[in-house]
């Protein structure tokens, strides 16, 4: 379930860091300025990381899942932007919803087949600052065995000390929209929509 557009660089792909420990202190929402923040490796920090999904249903409703547990790698540069690079994997059986049954279906051969496609992945190609601490990007997106370009609009949320494990994290928000036909996901269209709306939390910790 998407729509054309997983969006914007993961270098600039958005997973918002979101700790909700009283343990934070103001120091916490980091302040550093997009061009400060330190160039490096990092890597997904996956519990913080998160790839929530919304379609039309039945023309009724709005409605939302998530995926989680997923992994991989940022290449950062924020003195040269454009050669950020990220790859990403997603474990499409980590799907949630406030169904349990629709949870179980959408892992079945008439959604996601996550037994023959286990994994949904990313890999930026290109990344295009658009103003302070913001980029679009695009990369290939490949999903239920099936390869697309598609574009997100990534946002910077903040860098610095996680208060927690001690380690450097930087954060982005990044959304898009991509249509699941485009992929074989067909399952229900035009009832159910085809066009996905993707929100994406992602934290990514310094390695090194």
């Amino acid at each position: 379930m998407f729509k054309r557009n997983l969006g914007a660089s993961f270098a600039a792909f958005g997973l918002v860091a979101a700790l909700s420990s009283p343990v934070l202190a103001p120091s916490a929402s980091a302040t550093t300025a997009p061009s400060d923040v330190q160039a490096g490796n990092y890597k997904i920090e996956t519990t913080h990381t998160q790839v929530a999904f919304s379609l039309l249903h039945f023309g009724f409703t709005n409605y939302s899942g998530l995926f989680s547990g997923a992994t991989g790698m940022l290449s950062l540069d924020p003195a040269h932007p454009t050669n950020d690079k990220l790859n990403v994997a997603i474990p499409v059986a980590s799907v949630q919803t406030t169904s349990d049954k629709l949870t179980d279906e959408l892992k079945g051969a008439d959604w996601f087949d996550t037994a023959k496609y286990p994994n949904a992945t990313f890999v930026s190609t290109k990344v295009v600052p658009n103003g302070k601490g913001k980029a679009t990007v695009t990369g290939d997106f490949t999903l239920h065995g099936v390869t697309k370009p598609i574009v997100l609009h990534v946002s910077y949320i903040g860098a610095g000390i996680n208060p927690l494990d001690k380690a450097y994290t930087v954060g982005f928000h990044a959304t898009g929209i991509i249509k699941r036909s485009d992929f074989g996901v067909k399952a229900y269209v035009p009832m159910v929509g085809d066009d996905v709306t993707l929100s994406i939390a992602g934290a990514f910790e310094k390695q090194g």
